[in-house]
């Protein structure tokens, strides 16, 4: 089992100091991630090495348009993630307590770094590892040991992550770190509260990994929820102010998860709110039609 890092213990329980929800976990349970349990005394990062997803994908796929375009990398994810929306789109494994061997469910198969770093090196046209699929921050160990033997080999490292991390992890991260896609849900605080998340977390994260390498943002646009062109106008004024040239993927919802009630965002309003972006970004792209 590996110890996670970032944590206090406050008597018979642990306090998770990852994210911004600051779990508190009592013995044997987990915090709202589903990955990071307390045994007898210590937190544990129980999804460390747990793969669910490895392949070769073009990195237009994590979304990343303006990063070595053409190019493919290795794509890893895990399970869990720490925020619940109900529109996942990724659910069955984001949203997934626990890996279970079956073929009618998510597999799972444990992987050293050193594996992964086996199966990355040598392959045609790969540029390094993306970590994707579910949260990968809430796996940061994993990360962070993965990470430098990719370096070593002139490899590059990729999140694609909802950013919802505290600022002292994401600064330990970040100099490993190449590229990250980071999910905007929407751009209001009383949003990212249904789903479980917080908006000034993510703006930090995203204003902060800008500073340190190549940042693209990804906008799921869900009808009735979060296509309110005022609020794109608000979210692309403020990654115009950090910079104009900070890419912006507009995507179309599809009926997922707990959210089978809503029709897919129609193709009109993506191009509205693409339009919006436009008039201060100077790269936007409409994602999944």
């Amino acid at each position: 089992m590996k110890e996670a890092l970032y944590y206090e213990k406050n008597g018979s329980y642990i306090t998770c100091r990852l994210c911004p929800h600051k779990c508190e976990i009592i013995n044997t349970k987990s915090g709202r991630c589903f990955t990071r349990k307390h045994v007898n005394g210590n937190l544990i990062a129980a999804g460390y090495g747990m793969v669910s997803a490895l392949g070769l994908d073009p990195i237009e796929k994590k979304p990343l348009r303006n990063y070595y375009p053409g190019s493919k990398i290795l794509s890893l994810g895990s399970y869990g993630c720490n925020m619940h929306c109900d529109f996942c789109q990724n659910d069955t494994i984001s949203q997934s307590k626990v890996l279970i061997n079956s073929s009618q469910t998510i597999t799972k198969s444990f992987f050293t770094p050193q594996d992964i770093l086996n199966k990355a090196y040598g392959q045609h046209d790969n540029i390094g590892i993306a970590f994707t699929y579910n949260e990968p921050l809430i796996n940061i160990e994993y990360i962070l040991d993965i990470a430098p033997l990719f370096k070593a080999y002139g490899l590059k490292v990729v999140l694609v992550t909802n950013g919802l991390i505290c600022q002292e992890p994401l600064a330990n991260l970040l100099p490993l770190v190449d590229a990250l896609n980071i999910d905007v849900k929407g751009f209001s605080e009383s949003f990212y509260k249904k789903l479980g998340g917080d908006l000034s977390t993510v703006r930090n994260t995203v204003e902060t990994a800008a500073t340190y390498c190549h940042v693209e943002i990804t906008a799921l646009i869900v009808p009735g929820e979060n296509d309110d062109p005022e609020e794109m106008e608000a979210l692309t004024d403020w990654l115009a102010a950090i910079s104009p040239k900070i890419p912006l993927h507009i995507n179309r919802f599809f009926p997922r998860y707990l959210m089978y009630n809503k029709p897919p965002t129609s193709i009109s309003s993506l191009k509205e709110l693409a339009a919006i972006a436009r008039r201060r970004l100077q790269y936007v792209y409409i994602g999944n039609v």
